[in-house]
Formats: structure tokens, sequence, C-alpha cells
């Protein structure tokens, strides 16, 4: 048998030596064909003629009227002067006006009342049932559905129910309390108690929001805090705050500016319960504007509020918004 290493040379050299090749550019396997990018286009014009009749719909039930209502703003519009429409020759003269108004001043001064009482007692309330119903109680978890009763009833049938318990003659804490010998006069009728009378109605009424929120959150706690925190001797106040209230604390930021925003919308519990009475104790700034517009026919006053409000409720999506984010990127890191 030949050996081997005479065999090696000759069969390795077959030839000159040939350079490697090179990598050159080479067409990936999804690349884009003109034929595809002609479906793309055929695609994304007919999401846009599909889409088209919806965005006219909401155009027209959203910024139509929006736009109108900036637009009447600017004029001194009142149904006593229909010709007044177009009349923009102090187009800032409704604004001018409202910071010289006592009684619109005072009218965000109620609403600032109302808003932050409100919103603090929804949160402590919907926060404190939450816990209780995480804690695993078989009763409280068969109430859970019966707390729910308040929110998802209409707002005017929530005013008509609190109407008929703060009316005397016809409400059973009235009689209770008067079996007890603690006769109280109409909480709505009292200029000192009116507005906390409706503080509570609405807090009845938007409390299970926050109890649902601070309830899903709780139930993502995790757990391996909690329990080497129990082994380290802390007691459940102390739990709560240094572990539970961290992790509940961008939920509650979050319910707490939905509710400032929407408690700006409390129309039908004054307007059934006190109509802004006794006297103007309860005119909240959203019930002012409806006063001038409707009752006294200055539309383009009461536009004017209806801008400010809208205006305070803008920086209040912003501040949402901000904190929102704010919070998920310190949340990630």
């Amino acid at each position: 048998m030949p050996p081997t290493a005479s065999i090696a040379p000759q069969a390795l050299n077959t030839g000159p030596a040939q350079p490697l090749p090179l990598p050159g550019p080479t067409r990936g396997k999804h690349a884009e064909t003109p034929a595809t990018q002609r479906w793309q286009r055929a695609s994304a014009r007919a999401y846009g003629l599909g889409l088209a009749p919806a965005l006219v719909v909401l155009a027209a039930i959203t910024l139509l009227p929006l736009i109108t209502l900036v637009v009447v703003s600017l004029t001194p519009l009142s149904l006593t002067d229909p010709a007044a429409t177009f009349h923009f020759g102090q187009p800032a003269g409704n604004y001018v006006q409202l910071l010289q108004d006592q009684r619109f001043l005072d009218s965000l001064w109620v609403q600032a009342k109302l808003s932050s009482v409100g919103v603090l007692l929804q949160l402590l309330v919907g926060l404190g049932l939450a816990l209780l119903l995480h804690s695993g109680s078989r009763l409280l978890a068969g109430l859970r559905t019966f707390f729910l009763i308040p929110m998802v009833l209409p707002p005017i049938v929530v005013a008509l129910v609190w109407k008929i318990i703060y009316t005397p003659d016809i409400s059973p804490l009235h009689a209770l309390l008067e079996q007890w010998g603690w006769p109280v006069r109409s909480l709505i009728a009292n200029p000192d108690t009116a507005l906390w009378a409706i503080v509570v109605a609405d807090v009845w009424q938007w409390f299970p929001f926050t109890m649902l929120m601070v309830l899903a959150q709780l139930q993502m706690v995790p757990r391996d805090p909690v329990d080497a925190a129990r082994i380290d001797g802390a007691n459940r106040w102390q739990v709560f705050v240094y572990i539970v209230l961290p992790y509940l604390q961008r939920t509650l930021v979050v319910c707490a500016l939905f509710r400032l925003i929407d408690s700006f919308k409390a129309f039908p519990l004054l307007y059934v319960l006190t109509n802004g009475g006794p006297g103007t104790v309860t005119e909240v700034t959203n019930f002012y504007g409806f006063i001038q517009a409707f009752n006294f026919s200055y539309w383009g006053y009461g536009s004017a509020i209806a801008v400010v409000m809208l205006a305070i409720i803008f920086v209040l999506s912003a501040l949402i918004s901000r904190l929102g984010k704010a919070n998920g990127e310190r949340h990630a890191r």
C-alpha cells in the first residue's frame, strides 16, 4: 500500500489557489417586491376608507360641538339678542367678565371643596373595603356584588334615592333618628350641611370604582416580601405601610385623578337634591354655567364657563398622562 504522504500533495495540488468568495449583498427572504408594496398601499387605502365613516361621525359629535362651543364663547350671544351670534368685537369679553364675577369664583371654591373632600373619602372607603375583601372573609366576599350596586345605578336614580333619604317626611333615616330621640332637620336644606350631604351621596355612588381598582392591584402584590416581613416580626400595619402601600401607590394616584376629573360632572346630584341651594352654597362651576345658559339665556357667557371647565379638565388629563408615564418608567427601572 503506497504511503499516505505521497498522495496528499497530489490530492491538494489540484490547481492554482482561488480566493475565497466575499459575502455580497443578498436579497432577504422577506424583501419587499413591487407587488408587495402595491398590496401594502392598497391595504392602507382600504383601511383608511373603512375607518372614514367612523372618523366622520366621531368628528361630527366631538370636534364640531367643541368648535361651536369655543366660537360661541367669544360672542355675547343670548336668546334675547340672536343677532349677536357673529359679533366678535370683544372676543375676550366673557372671559374678562368671569374674572370679575364673584359668583363664578365662589363656584370654583365650592367645586374645589366638593372634589377634594369627595375624592379623598372615596379613596379611603374604597381602599378600606378592598383590604377587607382581600382578607379572604367569605362573608365579605359574598357582599362584593352588593358593594358594586351604587356604581352601576344611573346617576339620576342615585340622586332620587338620596332625595328620599334626606327628606324628613319620608326618610327612613330621619324616622330612625327621631325614634332614638335625635330629631334632625333636613340636611340638604341646611346651609351648613347641604354640601357635605352631597359629598356623602357622591362617595356612596363612586367608592366601588376605587375598591375594584385597589382590589385588582392587591391580588398582584407578591407574597414573598410580605411573608419575609412577617417572619422578621412586622405587624399588619407595618406590612401595609412599608410593603403593600408602595405597590398600591400608582393605582391610588390614577384613581384619585380619574375621580377628580369625573367630580366636575356631579350635576344630577346637585340638580335633584339642592338645585344649587340653599342660596349658592352647593352651586359648583358646571351648575353655574347651566344657570347662565338655560335660566338666563346667556349662551355666550355660559359657553365661556364651559370652556374654562374644559381647560381645567384638559390640564388634569395631561397630568394623568404624565404621572402615568413617570410611574411606568420608574416601575420599569
